[in-house]
């Protein structure tokens, strides 16, 4: 069966936008705004140059939460790995990572209930990121098909329309005519691919071991932290 699947956009822009404004060290944005550049689009490209595992690192994507497999908004966020030498463009890359693993572990879990993804189909602001886009690619062993629009949701709220208006008689004919997309623009390479089964795997051992009843830190965090802003506000 072919299912095909869109990456969730939102709240990873989040993790890479809370990221660049709050763990980049100064020189960086000063080379950027020397080069004319967004500051983003240096770690990108500084992130993108960077051999695959090379970082010694793996992130979880769970700043704000995880909304699913676990649907579970008390999970926060984790890196682990970290070292005296660990740069900027190590941490970035890593965050690059854990959003294209969350997005494995989604496609597994389909996957595991018997509805297999095949098919993967990028919009919004992420298309933008072409080392986000092979990393995608990689960690997914899928090749990635980009939307021919540089507005997703606009576009398909006028294709609902336009079927609403009678235009076309149901939404596949309405989109066939549309919509339009580029296949395969980013294709997985087999290397890299191999590199990042390895850290999918310790991906999915720190998720099961947060997120699943193992070690419940991540709460006991929040409520620490709750606690200590009310009794700061009395």
């Amino acid at each position: 069966m072919l299912q095909r699947h869109a990456a969730p956009a939102g709240l990873l822009g989040d993790i890479f936008a809370w990221f660049t404004a709050n763990g980049v060290p100064g020189e960086f944005a000063e080379e950027a705004s020397r080069r004319g550049v967004p500051l983003q689009q240096l770690l990108d490209e500084q992130a993108g140059a960077l051999p695959t595992g090379s970082h010694g690192l793996i992130a979880l994507d769970w700043e704000g939460g995880n909304r699913s497999v676990l649907v579970d908004g008390r999970l926060s966020g984790a890196i682990v790995g970290l070292t005296l030498a660990t740069t900027a463009p190590e941490i970035y890359r890593a965050l690059l990572e854990s959003t294209a693993f969350g997005t494995r572990m989604i496609m597994d879990t389909f996957r595991d209930s018997g509805v297999p993804v095949t098919d993967l189909v990028v919009a919004g602001g992420l298309i933008k990121s072409a080392p986000l886009m092979q990393i995608y690619a990689d960690v997914t062993r899928r090749p990635l098909s980009v939307i021919g629009s540089g507005q997703g949701p606009a576009l398909g709220s006028a294709i609902h329309a336009a079927v609403a208006a009678g235009a076309y008689p149901d939404v596949p004919a309405a989109a066939a005519v549309m919509g339009r997309e580029e296949r395969d623009v980013y294709r997985p390479d087999p290397a890299r691919a191999d590199v990042y089964d390895e850290l999918y795997a310790e991906y999915v051992r720190l998720h099961d071991y947060f997120g699943r009843g193992t070690n419940e830190v991540m709460y006991r965090l929040r409520a620490i932290r709750d606690r200590a802003w009310k009794a700061r506000d009395r």
